[in-house]
């Protein structure tokens, strides 16, 4: 990775690509219609790329003064590089510059690296959401998570 990261909002004709590294990072990956509903509903979703390469991707929905981190993607041969960081960084600007006062997101307990990232961006957790995800076997609870952008 070059670090030369830019953002872009995300179409319809990324799709193939989103879903392609969806179901490699996630046991439970979202469906087509899921990133295709959230575009529809107009919710800000963004490509990250270094260079002209595409390595990461999220969905927020943002509300009035509020955002909420649906999904938030680094594909994996970028991963543990500053991806993650850099990406959460540009989107709190954004979220900054539409006058959100709050970002929050949920997490998996068992994903260490994921609450690593979010914890030293600043983020803490506020809260837990009983049986929220899928798991294998049954249900994980969610670490709800808040930061101010």
């Amino acid at each position: 990775m070059s670090g030369g990261f830019s953002y872009r909002p995300m179409g319809a004709d990324d799709l193939e690509w989103v879903m392609a590294h969806e179901v490699q990072l996630y046991p439970f990956p979202w469906s087509r219609g899921n990133f295709a509903d959230s575009l529809g509903a107009g919710y800000l979703c963004r490509v990250m790329l270094d260079d002209a390469t595409p390595i990461g991707y999220a969905v927020l929905m943002v509300v009035l003064d509020e955002a909420h981190l649906l999904n938030f993607s680094v594909i994996l041969t970028a991963q543990r590089r500053g991806a993650g960081a850099a990406m959460l960084a540009h989107l709190r600007d954004e979220l900054r510059a539409l006058g959100v006062l709050q970002l929050f997101l949920e997490v998996r307990p068992s994903n260490t690296p994921a609450l690593a990232l979010y914890t030293a961006s600043g983020f803490a957790s506020i809260g837990r959401r009983q049986s929220y995800y899928p798991a294998c076997g049954g249900r994980e609870d969610a670490i709800v998570m808040r930061v101010t952008p």
